[in-house]
Parts: C-alpha cells; sequence; structure tokens
C-alpha cells in the first residue's frame, strides 16, 4: 500500500532522512517511534505530499483515502454531532439531493447508495465515537464555537475516525486526551478497519495496537514485528549481536594487522602480507552501535516531615462559593504517598491540584498542612509561560536569587542540563527539554510535595521512562495527573477518583477501572438506544417495551452478582499469572543459585503458593462461569 524508497529530506543543512526504506501493507497497525526531533512529525507530512522530498520516492496508489487530523479544529455555530456528520461529504450531498430531487430514477438511486454507505446508522456511529471522546449525549448538542481549543482538538480526532480513511495518521492523538478517551480510543484502534500509522510516546497504546514498530534510527526507518515490548526486547538483541560482531571483527583485523606489519618486509612472507592487505580491504566494516545519551534526571531530596503533611476536612473547592466544583473532601497525605487521580476531564482534577498547590483557597471546611511543608506544583500550561528569550541558566538563576552560580548550574544538572544547554535560549530547546526545565523550576526548593499535572505530554519513551525512575526514586509524596497508564501503573500506590462533585479512594487497580469504563460506557449505549426507542413509540408501545426492560433488568440483577465474581475471579487469575511470570524469570536467571540459598528457598516457596493460588481461583472462576450460564 504505502512504498518509502531511497529517501532524502534534509532541515537547514541537517539530514532527516537519507536513503531511509520501508513498506507497509494494506492493513497493518504500525506504531512510528524515535526520539524527539528524530523526523517523526516530518515523516507523515511527507507521505502527504505536505512536505516535498530532496530525492528518493513515497508511493500511495492514487485513489487512496489519506486521512490526518486537521490543523484548525472545527469552529463556528454548528453542533458537535453535525460538525462529524459533516465530514462524510457523500452522505450529506445525497441527503440533500434526496430532499429536493423529484425524478424517480434518481431518487431510486440516491438511496440505493444511502443504504450502500450505511447512512442511516451514521449518527449512531458519529455519537459513539464523541462518547468515547468524552461528549455526553447533551455535549454533543453544543456548538464548536463553545470549546475551547483541546476539546476542540477531540472534535477533530472524532471527525478524521468517523470518515475511516483507508490510511490513517495519527500524530501524538493522545495529547489532548484524559485517561478515560486514551482507554477508548485504545480499543477503537485495536479493530480499525484501515491501515494505521500512530505517532506516539504511549508505551500501553503502542503495545495495544500496534502490530508492528518503525523506528526513526540513524536517518534510517527500521521495521520491527510486534509491538513495543517485542520491539524492545529485539531491539536489545540486535544491538548486542551487532556488538559481539563489531567486537570480532576488531580482533580479527588486529590479529591480521599484526601479521602484515610483522612480516610485510620479509622476503619469504611478503606473499602472505599482500594476501592479507587485500583480505582487509575487502573485509566490509561492521559499525559499533551508538546508542543515543538518555537523558537521566532526578529530584531533590527534601527535609522530612512528620505525617500527615496536608490534610482536608469537609472541604469544598472551586471558583465560585455558590457552586463548587467539589465538596465534602476528607482526605490526607504522607511523605510515603504515592496517588494517582483518576476521572474524565472537567470532572475537577485540575481544580484539586490547585487547591493542594495552595493556588485556590477551600471555599468551605479546612486545608491543614505543616507549617514547613514546600510544594512543587508542575501544570501543562506552565511550559508556555516561559521566556523565550531567557536562558535555563538565567531562569533558575532569578528563583534562586541567593545561590551561588556552581549551585544554579548543580541543580539544573540534575535535569540534564549541562554547560553547553544550560545557556540556549528557551525558544531553542524541544518540548521535552522545557518539561525538564520546568522540572528544575518546581523543585528549586526541594520540595515535599510534588503535582505533576499531565507531565509527560512533550517527553518521548525514553524521558518518561526517566520521570518513572524519578518519581520512585523520590522522597516526598506525588499526586499525579497523567493519560499515561504505564506511568500510574508503575509510580502509584494508590488511586483517587475524581467524580460526581468528590474525590474518594478507589478501591480497585487500572486492570479494575478498565472494565468499569468499559461497562459505563456500555450502559450509558444502552440508555441512550433506550430512550431513543421511547421517543419514536407510541403509548401502547412504551409500555411494553418498559415491561419488557423491565423484566431484561429484573433478570440481569439475579445474575449481577455471578458476573462479577466471574470478573473478579478473571482479573485474579490475571494479576496471578503475571506474578508467576515474574517469578519464573526469576527462578530462570542463573544468578540466583548463585547467590543466598535462604533467598533461593522463598522464591522456590512463594512460586509454589503462587500455582496453589492460580488453581484455586480456576475453580472459582469455573463455578461461577457455569452458574452465570445456568441463570
Amino acid at each position: 500500500m504505502l512504498q518509502i524508497t531511497d529517501i532524502l529530506y534534509r532541515v537547514g543543512g541537517r539530514v532527516i532522512f537519507d536513503r531511509a526504506t520501508v513498506t507497509v501493507h494494506k492493513g497493518e497497525r504500525a506504531g512510528l517511534i524515535g526520539r524527539n526531533g528524530s523526523g517523526k512529525s516530518t515523516l507523515l507530512k511527507l507521505i502527504t505530499g505536505e512536505l516535498a522530498l530532496d530525492g528518493g520516492d513515497i508511493s500511495l496508489p492514487r485513489t487512496l483515502r489519506v486521512g490526518t487530523i486537521a490543523q484548525e479544529a472545527p469552529s463556528g455555530p454548528m453542533s458537535l454531532i453535525d460538525t462529524v456528520l459533516a465530514a462524510d461529504t457523500e452522505r450529506a450531498a445525497l441527503m440533500a439531493e434526496a430532499e429536493q430531487a423529484v425524478d424517480p430514477a434518481r431518487i431510486a438511486e440516491v438511496h440505493e447508495r444511502l443504504v450502500a454507505i450505511g447512512a442511516e446508522s451514521a449518527p449512531a456511529r458519529a455519537a459513539r465515537i464523541l462518547a468515547g471522546l468524552g461528549f455526553n449525549e447533551a455535549a454533543q448538542q453544543r456548538s464548536c464555537a463553545e470549546l475551547s481549543g483541546g476539546w476542540r482538538m477531540r472534535v477533530a480526532l472524532a471527525v478524521l475516525l468517523f470518515t475511516e480513511p483507508e490510511l490513517l495518521l495519527l500524530d501524538e492523538p493522545t495529547n489532548h486526551l484524559d485517561l478515560e478517551a486514551v482507554l477508548w480510543l485504545e480499543g477503537y484502534l485495536k479493530t480499525y478497519p484501515g491501515t494505521l500509522i500512530v505517532v506516539s510516546h504511549d508505551r500501553d497504546l503502542l503495545n495495544g495496537v500496534a502490530r508492528r514498530i518503525l523506528h526513526l534510527e540513524g536517518n534510517k526507518i527500521v521495521a520491527y514485528n510486534g509491538n513495543y515490548d517485542r520491539f524492545e526486547r529485539t531491539r536489545a538483541e540486535r544491538l548486542e549481536h551487532q556488538a559481539a560482531l563489531h567486537r570480532r571483527q576488531l580482533a580479527e583485523r588486529q590479529h591480521i594487522q599484526t601479521f602484515v606489519d610483522r612480516f610485510r618486509y620479509k622476503a619469504s612472507k611478503a606473499r602472505q602480507a599482500q594476501s592479507r592487505i587485500k583480505a582487509l580491504e575487502r573485509m566490509e566494516p561492521v559499525t559499533a552501535m551508538i546508542e543515543q545519551r538518555t537523558v537521566a534526571f532526578t529530584f531533590p531530596k527534601p527535609i522530612q516531615l512528620s505525617p500527615p503533611i496536608l490534610t482536608l476536612e469537609d472541604a469544598s473547592a472551586g471558583y465560585d462559593p455558590d457552586t463548587p466544583i467539589l465538596s465534602n473532601l476528607n482526605l490526607r497525605l504522607d511523605m510515603d504517598d504515592r496517588v494517582a487521580l483518576l476521572g474524565a476531564n472537567g470532572n475537577g482534577k485540575s481544580t484539586f491540584s490547585r487547591l493542594l498547590a495552595g493556588r485556590l483557597k477551600p471555599l468551605e471546611g479546612r486545608l491543614t498542612k505543616s507549617s514547613k511543608l514546600t510544594v512543587g506544583y508542575f501544570a501543562q500550561d506552565q511550559t508556555d509561560e516561559l521566556d523565550l528569550e531567557e536562558t535555563p541558566f538565567a531562569l533558575m538563576a532569578r528563583t534562586m536569587p541567593d545561590a551561588p552560580p556552581s549551585k544554579v548550574r548543580s541543580h539544573l544538572g540534575r535535569f540534564g542540563f549541562g554547560s553547553d544547554h544550560a545557556m540556549l535560549k528557551v525558544g531553542r530547546l524541544s518540548g521535552g527539554e522545557k518539561a525538564r526545565l520546568l522540572f528544575a523550576l518546581i523543585t528549586r526548593d526541594s520540595p515535599q510535595l510534588l503535582l505533576l499535572d499531565e507531565p509527560t505530554n512533550h517527553l518521548d519513551m525514553d524521558a518518561r521512562e526517566s520521570l518513572i525512575q524519578a518519581i520512585n526514586d523520590f522522597e516526598g509524596a506525588v499526586v499525579l495527573v497523567t493519560h499515561d497508564p504505564h506511568v500510574i501503573e508503575l509510580t502509584a500506590d494508590r488511586l483517587w477518583l475524581v467524580t460526581g462533585g468528590a474525590v474518594k479512594p478507589y478501591d480497585g487497580d487500572m486492570d479494575d477501572y478498565r472494565v468499569q469504563l468499559r461497562d459505563e460506557r456500555r450502559a450509558e449505549r444502552g440508555r441512550a438506544k433506550a430512550e431513543r426507542a421511547d421517543a419514536s413509540e407510541t403509548g401502547t408501545e412504551r409500555k411494553s417495551r418498559k415491561d419488557q426492560r423491565r423484566a431484561s433488568a429484573e433478570a440481569r440483577a439475579a445474575v449481577s452478582h455471578l458476573r462479577k465474581a466471574v470478573r473478579e475471579a478473571e482479573a485474579k487469575i490475571e494479576k496471578l499469572n503475571r506474578k508467576k511470570e515474574q517469578l519464573e524469570a526469576r527462578l530462570a536467571d542463573p544468578e540466583i543459585y548463585n547467590g543466598s540459598t535462604k533467598k533461593l528457598m522463598a522464591l522456590q516457596i512463594e512460586f509454589g503458593e503462587i500455582k496453589t493460588a492460580i488453581a484455586k481461583a480456576e475453580e472459582t472462576w469455573l463455578a461461577a462461569q457455569a452458574a452465570a450460564e445456568v441463570n
């Protein structure tokens, strides 16, 4: 479908692609990855023809429909649902013609084509896409002009998904989404009917959706089969193999060169020496694989405080005393807390973060914090407020007026800013570098509490892993808002759900939350379908349908506890199997048998217990499943 052959592209003298080649076949779902600045967005623009090649060729079928998110988000008075439906220009034109046509033959043709393209089901499909991206039925009737830029970009994504182009190109589609919409998008893209290339730094999205990884490296495009986790394993093996070949070739060249140096001027060995010189010349050099440096960063060590460091008692928060966004907040934070906030955008996560940061005062109740508590607050929009003409060193020095230059440089160094980068203008920094600069600015006073509101948007995969490590090594409390489930799963010990004007501990993990979201969406679709059916039925039909729904509800209630037991058993089995795999990996490591016998025995005992627990969980699952099927 898509053939990229020996392409060459430069920007201002800098080579982005040098004879890069790859093929993407029809129906493939590929993840396009690479470090910031490697050319991911550039490649998509080259594919669409927005940029012109300096050499090589990109070929696509002439009639292929290629889709990308519009650079300008939809606006104007049209409702969201109508904006999405209008994107199908053929349907819109046929619907208009159907109302005006008078020729019976043409009317028949129009209606036949409308049936062929599924025009009748289009409104329901558009509504499902908008709902998945966070717009309920009421919001779908609002005009685009009422929305903020981030929400309008969601509408742009909905428009693109609704049109179902044969080749779908997505460039960081999760940047304007919350966690709930990201999880929906992952499920949607898993079954996308066309060919997909997605640029993303979201590991879970790439693992769930991609069946091939295109890695931009060294001005080339290297293809790997499988999802992101498999790519990492395969590439690590490839690098190790390449390094071994390079070492062996160096040793062989050194051996030959030693012979040449020793015997080239001796008549009896001259012929053999010349033969070896020619062998050296013919030897194709094996390139040493040079890994690009991964920037690691660390948060400074805070002074320890007695628990709790912050408490909320019957507190409410918002911007209007008459209409609080959050109410009845009764929570506490300790130094060792790692909390992730769940909940859709608009439910109050950022409001809650501002309350904890001291940028909002409680409308009611009390917020009590330690007198020595220092808070570091990272907010997504703060990177846009940095002075582009200043240098990181100048910005940091201004916020640390009493610190000597050496201390300023040392603090910047924690976040990967060496002497050269510290003196670059902020305007020349990448999005990820600006994010790291903001981390440096908010932690200059060694805070005990970090509030991180969407800190990963501009971080590439390696930088996200560095952030995970920094959070896990930090000796203070962290409250995290992110749309990246991978970051949550590897850093958060507790989950708080922000919904319905409240913030409460969530009794479950991310797998439980995924299941809950799926069930809630299914229930919402069912309610919407029932309401539409009610609106179109007569009184007698409505009563009959109401009785049917009541009977169905009673039947579902009768087995709901059994279905819940099945889900809980499935989740438990999955968790136990993951634990079993981890133990198997540790027991397969030869080093474990060279160490402590006591530690080895403990692992073996734990492994046996896990196997027993899995067997019991499977018995419970079978019993619950059988009971649910009978009922």
